[in-house]
């Protein structure tokens, strides 16, 4: 028979990566959330879910359940022969721990394969995730600030490559931060932003800091855990600036705008009321004719550096490190020379 294991037993064998993790939910499913690392052998396609899902509630569990037989039938020798193919130690999951995990746990066992089945499912891993985060310790930090523009997120993640314990909150949100940010990505799910920063937070743990960038309590449709923003305010804060000219050409390589002409126009529309209406009226005219080089300067003039300039307001003085670069690789180097000169002022050993 298979073995049930819950959420605390699995999450040490899980980050040693000495077990591989299963989700049999729909691709659907599997998409919106799943534990990081994790990989998808759906008991059910999203149609056959949704069929099963009708007869359920229009005919009955009975009826639901017959057809549910029919279509595993179906497929049950590619279905055993994917758990095959993956070695090791396997624990597999759906949403409660109920019919899917506990079916392919019992199919697997038949056919002398052994699997874990996680007890509650991914609804005990949320938990687990929710109680994580509410309980994790505001630690040091060093948080990347700047007008936008000036490659923040390329700058931590350059530092990232090179061993430095950065955050990527945008990464893990999948989108920039700003009314523009969900162009041409996919945003995550709070959930999945969620598993990923309790991942990204424990690998972390015993870091003498850890580096992010000063995000607003949103990013997209995801928020902060309450304990980031205390840690961003209460944190030394690494101010970053740059010439307009290289901020524009930023934001030009990041975006690429002329291949997402409409969606940048759409963007726009939701902020547009914000601006000086001649300003506003003068960004339209350059995005419809594609002079994005002058949109972008005018909206970093009229919009965002006021935003920016009102924001920063809030962090003390004394806290605060100015950066002045060229380039997005003057700053790399520049900050890293910072965070260096603090943490031998502070007699904190790093391991970098």
């Amino acid at each position: 028979m298979f073995s049930t294991i819950t959420v605390e037993e699995l999450v040490p064998v899980m980050e040693e990566r000495k077990m591989t993790l299963i989700d049999v939910r729909s691709p659907s499913e599997y998409e919106e959330f799943t534990i990081p690392g994790s990989v998808n052998i759906p008991f059910f396609s999203d149609e056959e879910r949704a069929e099963i899902g009708t007869i359920y509630k229009q005919v009955s569990v009975e009826a639901a359940k017959e057809r549910g037989l029919e279509i595993v039938s179906s497929k049950l020798p590619s279905f055993i022969k994917e758990f095959k193919n993956i070695e090791g130690d396997k624990t597999v999951f759906c949403w409660r721990g109920g019919m899917r995990s506990r079916t392919t746990a019992t199919l697997l066992s038949l056919m002398g394969i052994h699997v874990n089945r996680l007890d509650g499912g991914i609804r005990s891993y949320r938990q687990w995730v929710v109680s994580q985060l509410e309980e994790f310790p505001v630690k040091k930090a060093f948080v990347l600030n700047g007008m936008t523009g000036t490659g923040k997120t390329k700058i931590l993640r350059a530092l990232q490559d090179e061993g430095y314990p950065v955050i990527d909150l945008e990464g893990m949100a999948n989108h920039r931060g700003s009314i523009f940010g969900h162009i041409g990505s996919n945003p995550n799910t709070q959930k999945k932003f969620d598993s990923l920063l309790i991942q990204r937070l424990r690998e972390l743990q015993e870091a003498p800091y850890v580096l992010f960038e000063a995000e607003s309590r949103r990013i997209g449709k995801v928020y902060i855990a309450p304990f980031l923003t205390v840690m961003k305010q209460e944190s030394t804060q690494i101010i970053i600036e740059m010439p307009m000219e290289a901020r524009v050409a930023e934001i030009l390589e990041d975006y690429r705008p002329w291949e997402f002409h409409e969606q940048c126009k759409e963007a726009f529309s939701l902020i547009k009321s914000r601006i000086h209406t001649p300003i506003a009226k003068e960004i339209e005219d350059q995005l419809n004719t594609g002079e994005y080089s002058s949109a972008i300067q005018n909206l970093l003039q009229h919009y965002y550096d006021a935003r920016y300039t009102h924001s920063s307001l809030q962090y003390p003085e004394e806290n605060k490190i100015v950066v002045k670069a060229n380039s997005i690789e003057e700053a790399i180097e520049a900050i890293k020379r910072h965070i260096h000169r603090v943490a031998n002022s502070d007699q904190v050993r790093f391991s970098i």
